[in-house]
């Protein structure tokens, strides 16, 4: 690096939203609801998997997965966020800022895999409904856990390594209010084509090929409910892939957006990145538990039980 640009004393500046400095404590009762609301449902969800018996199987499984890794991604943003916005504490020193990046690209790898395991899951239960316990048993679902853990983890840290060769030596201002790899070899003066390209390559690995392999297997699973006679137990099947096929669409449109808007939109707006990147970031870890609360009978029922206990109302502790 360059002389006074070592990675012990260089620092970042993070920014709230672009031409809304005024606004940024407003701006800030709506991020703290989306902290409270993604932790209290996705701790919710964990709580209610764990309490009842008759949830420990492969499906709810999968989504104690997706509830880890929303709480995960949720609080990786946590440390400079809210302090941008309250507090306009917008320094961050770089390996604090290598620590969230890693984080948050980790968490949102991991949420694109889980999903990726619950289409399978889907497709298991659909497509061979009598093999379905026997395939996905509980040391196969933790293998398949740590497996997801390791692939989104292990890819990151050479992303790591060769950020901390690199020197920043123009402007240390980001574009969002938390670390991105993206938005760090921006400001890089030296040359990052390596970077660019593995950075490329985890994107094609897992951000792509996932969601190809998830079409995939619904499109499989159609092609089999479409074989059942009976128009009852066709829609009884499909009902079992709303909450998932949901979740889906909720992690890789914004997704999708974001990336038009950093491929084609270089005119546009500067807090029309900022809104897509938080969207991205902060609404899956909302809206999945209020989908699955809502769109699934057994976590539902479980959650207002939970509720009637936490009140000691009587005669409603009855498990699900």
């Amino acid at each position: 690096m360059s002389p006074g640009n070592s990675s012990d004393s260089l620092a970042f500046l993070l920014v709230g939203i672009p031409g809304l400095a005024h606004l940024h404590r407003w701006v800030f009762i709506p991020f703290c609801l989306m902290y409270l609301v993604a932790m209290l449902g996705n701790c919710t969800i964990l709580l209610v998997i764990r309490t009842y018996r008759r949830l420990h199987e492969p499906m709810y499984y999968f989504l104690s997965m997706l509830a880890i890794t929303d709480l995960g991604l949720t609080l990786s943003t946590l440390p400079t966020v809210p302090p941008v916005f309250w507090f306009s504490a917008m320094e961050i020193s770089f390996p604090v800022c290598l620590i969230q990046m890693f984080c948050i690209h980790a968490f949102s790898f991991m949420e694109s895999s889980v999903l990726l395991a619950m289409a399978f899951d889907r497709y298991m239960a659909i497509c061979y409904p009598l093999r379905y316990s026997s395939i996905l048993t509980p040391s196969r679902i933790a293998k398949v856990g740590l497996g997801i853990v390791c692939r989104c983890t292990m890819t990151l840290f050479p992303l790591i390594c060769l950020l901390k060769r690199m020197s920043f030596c123009r402007s240390h201002v980001l574009s969002h209010s938390y670390c991105l790899h993206q938005d760090m070899i921006r400001l890089a003066c030296t040359n990052t084509t390596l970077n660019s390209l593995y950075g490329l390559t985890l994107v094609l690995l897992i951000m792509i090929l996932d969601p190809v392999l998830i079409t995939v297997s619904y499109i499989m699973i159609i092609k089999t409910v479409l074989g059942i006679a009976s128009r009852e137990a066709q829609a009884k099947a499909l009902n079992t892939c709303i909450s998932h096929f949901s979740a889906v669409l909720i992690f890789y449109v914004p997704m999708v957006g974001l990336s038009i808007i950093h491929r084609y939109g270089k005119n546009a707006a500067p807090i029309s990145h900022v809104l897509m990147a938080n969207i991205y970031l902060f609404v899956p870890p909302v809206l999945n538990p209020i989908i699955y609360s809502m769109q699934t009978k057994h976590i539902r029922q479980g959650v207002v039980t939970l509720l009637c206990q936490s009140l000691a109302w009587p005669g409603q502790g009855q498990q699900p």
